[in-house]
């Protein structure tokens, strides 16, 4: 019974029995008058509360948020179960636009013969349906890659003394040469720089290339310090590419040999952080066939970087102690340097 009404039910019960109490008559009897005894009125009959207990409540138990996978190469919320794809992407005047660039997580560019640049994409977390254009591998690649585990890798060719330790390095070779009927060559260009590929395809090749994991990058707030930057150009003898601070899309744009870096698959690619790597490029054992050298960058090693984000730049130490092992860098003062998270260039410069 409700704890409220009890109170006003026991008050209405005694007012009805006090009013019953003085309506009863004395019974009259003829003939000698008899002493009435004087009747003794019952007590009123009141309810005895009963005490109850409230109806517990069931308490739906506590909903834990499981919090979204976050890819290790971008910070972004993703699944960080996909397979990597590394990508040789052709980075010449003629082979720019390129097709699918802007869904990399990573774009790394290198020195190649002539002092050009070749891009190294790699893509994990979103898997566009066609890249390219693709061009060759160098023996430079292998090293880099190791920290990835055992990616598929897609590229068009190599030095004919590069392709056996290519055969040789963990990694799952996607190229023709294994995977042809993922291989279109485009219309609207001259070979060599319209070869193209689907990345489905590749991907269905190499069915035990390895998921995305930590490689080193740490993704979070903006390290204190710093100075303001909106631009910023690394140039290599017959190469050049600059980022510059969008303050509307808190990215980086990228501009390559001084013209806007523009994608032939929809949005151009933009940087959340860029890194320049200083190292060693040295000379390598190859020449291609014209005699130029082909330069071998060391990504082994330690070495100072410059760190772009959130349109500041942070001078940085990067260290990466073995080729299994990640790259990671630091402030002047020892703390972890913190990317923005989204799409990430590392361009190696000489040191």
């Amino acid at each position: 019974m409700n704890r409220y009404r009890l109170p006003a039910i026991l008050a209405v019960a005694a007012a009805v029995a006090a009013t019953a109490c003085s309506a009863q008559a004395v019974p009259r009897v003829m003939g000698s008058p008899v002493a009435s005894p004087t009747a003794e009125p019952e007590p009123a009959r009141t309810a005895t509360p009963t005490a109850t207990s409230p109806t517990p409540r069931r308490t739906a138990p506590a909903r834990t948020s499981t919090p979204a996978p976050i890819s290790p190469f971008t910070g972004l919320p993703g699944d960080h179960r996909e397979p990597v794809l590394a990508v040789k992407f052709d980075n010449v005047r003629a082979a720019r636009p390129h097709t699918g660039l802007a869904d990399a997580d990573i774009v790394y560019i290198e020195p190649v013969e002539g002092g050009l640049g070749r891009i190294l994409a790699i893509f994990s977390s979103k898997r566009p349906e066609l890249i390219g254009p693709i061009r060759s591998a160098r023996e430079s690649d292998l090293e880099l890659l190791r920290q990835f585990g055992e990616p598929a890798f897609a590229y068009s060719g190599a030095h004919s003394r590069v392709l056996p330790i290519i055969g040789r390095a963990p990694v799952h070779d996607v190229s023709p040469a294994h995977a042809g009927s993922a291989y279109l060559r485009g219309s609207t260009r001259p070979a060599p720089h319209n070869l193209y590929a689907r990345t489905g395809e590749l991907l269905e090749k190499a069915p035990k290339a390895s998921v995305a994991k930590d490689i080193g990058f740490r993704f979070g707030p903006a390290p204190a310090g710093g100075r303001p930057a909106t631009e910023h150009t690394v140039d290599y003898p017959a190469f050049q590419v600059s980022f510059h601070w969008s303050t509307s899309d808190r990215r980086w744009t990228v501009s390559m040999d001084g013209e806007p870096l523009e994608s032939a698959s929809g949005p151009a690619p933009q940087a959340s952080t860029v890194v320049v790597q200083y190292t060693s490029i040295r000379p390598s054992r190859f020449s291609d066939k014209l005699g130029n050298n082909t330069p071998y960058t060391e990504s082994v090693g330690a070495g100072r970087a410059l760190v772009l984000r959130d349109g500041r730049a942070y001078d940085a130490r990067w260290s990466r102690p073995s080729p299994t092992s990640g790259t990671t860098f630091e402030t002047e003062t020892g703390e972890p340097l913190t990317f923005a998270p989204g799409q990430v260039w590392v361009v190696f410069a000489k040191a």
